[in-house]
């Protein structure tokens, strides 16, 4: 009989192994392989996922439980198809959409849900079971979590054309390495953002042009129309005027639900775009004088 991997390796459940019928031990037969758990939701359209519940006990110190938003987190409702995340760098939008990838069970470097290969994800409570995924009865047929700084090896994987990639008509045909890293993008949403889907975007804008950010809109919204669920990390404008989006805003003070024209990142950038001189101004005379004190 062949070794069996210990309990509670990495192996343990996801490899077939023989087990003894009957106290004679050549009676033996193949139990096949299982997932740890399974989600027995029904697929359906979104919402898939509403929120978080924070567990006290379980809750840790430093980075990432101190931030502000992380403490506030469960006032998020993610229960609109368009769920916007805006605030400054260091706030903790990527640090909850990535929490929010691995508890809907995402690989950690981003990429879409269901992955050939590979058992299929399952929901599970993350950070050390301090938040736990408040679930809806539906469950997404697929899924995608972008994550700008691993797009690269995302794309690169879909390129290769071994075993496991996804098949290149999924993505319009064309290498995504053949494209600038804006229409490489905009080639995936196209082609894969669709209803029934959960997408969870981390700055999606950092490759785009005006016009590439509003060819995403468009994407967007027409996906949330036809059942997707959508949470997007922003700095944008332009991707934070979705239509019927619920957007948050995080900051020192924690998470708040601003109307469009108050947030921080619509109201700087008209201001600027008003008198860019000004700001300007303001921006390079305070870099001379730190200048100035270095000498």
């Amino acid at each position: 009989m062949s070794r069996l991997p210990a309990i509670g390796s990495r192996h343990w459940f996801a490899a077939p192994f023989r087990v003894c019928l009957s106290a004679r031990p050549w009676i033996v037969a193949t139990v096949p392989r299982v997932a740890k758990r399974r989600d027995v939701r029904r697929f359906g359209p979104g919402p898939f996922v509403t929120g978080f519940k924070r567990d006290p006990a379980e809750w840790g110190d430093g980075f990432p439980f101190d931030l502000p938003a992380m403490l506030a987190i469960e006032q998020l409702r993610l229960d609109r198809p368009v769920t916007l995340l805006a605030g400054e760098n260091g706030s903790g939008k990527s640090t909850i959409l990535k929490a929010l990838a691995e508890a809907i069970g995402f690989h950690v470097e981003g990429g879409e849900l269901e992955r050939s290969g590979e058992l299929p994800a399952v929901p599970r409570k993350v950070l050390g079971e301090a938040l736990d995924p408040l679930l809806t009865r539906s469950k997404p047929r697929n899924g995608y979590y972008l994550r700008a700084e691993s797009f690269f090896n995302v794309a690169q994987f879909i390129d290769s054309g071994t075993t496991y990639a996804p098949d290149l008509s999924l993505y319009g045909d064309v290498p995504l390495h053949q494209q600038s890293h804006g229409e490489s993008f905009l080639a995936l949403a196209a082609n894969r953002f669709g209803g029934v889907g959960l997408y969870l975007l981390d700055e999606p804008e950092a490759a785009l042009s005006v016009t590439g950010a509003l060819a995403l809109l468009a994407v967007i919204a027409r996906a949330a129309r036809a059942g997707g669920q959508f949470v997007i990390a922003t700095h944008s404008p332009i991707l934070l005027a979705c239509p019927e989006a619920r957007i948050y805003e995080l900051d020192d003070d924690g998470i708040s639900e601003p109307p469009y024209d108050e947030l921080d990142a619509v109201r700087l950038t008209r201001n600027f775009l008003q008198s860019p001189d000004r700001h300007l101004r303001a921006a390079l005379g305070g870099a001379d004088d730190a200048d100035h004190e270095r000498q």
